[in-house]
């Protein structure tokens, strides 16, 4: 199974006409940073945009409102998966 996270770019180094030099976007979601690809993503992002990462790769942007839901789905769902099974089933 993949999972895609969604995160907020915080700066875009490289250029879209520099094979040599591949723009790459700094992202951060609850704390952590990461550098990602640009070559995937479907329009390029602006700095605040958020962006579905998967596997080092930017492959969609997405407005803050709906990535604010995917995060949140996503901590319910780690918060659920914490819990002893015998509190599962309540």
């Amino acid at each position: 199974m993949c999972l895609a996270i969604p995160m907020r770019v915080l700066e875009i180094k490289g250029s879209s006409d520099d094979l040599l030099n591949p723009q790459i976007a700094t992202v951060e979601t609850d704390g952590i940073q990461k550098e990602v690809r640009l070559d995937l993503v479907d329009r390029m992002p602006e700095i605040g945009d958020y962006l579905i990462i998967h596997a080092g790769f930017a492959v969609n942007c997405l407005d803050a409102e709906n990535a604010e839901i995917n995060l949140r789905l996503l901590r319910e769902l780690a918060e659920g998966m914490e819990k002893p099974a015998d509190e599962k089933r309540v």
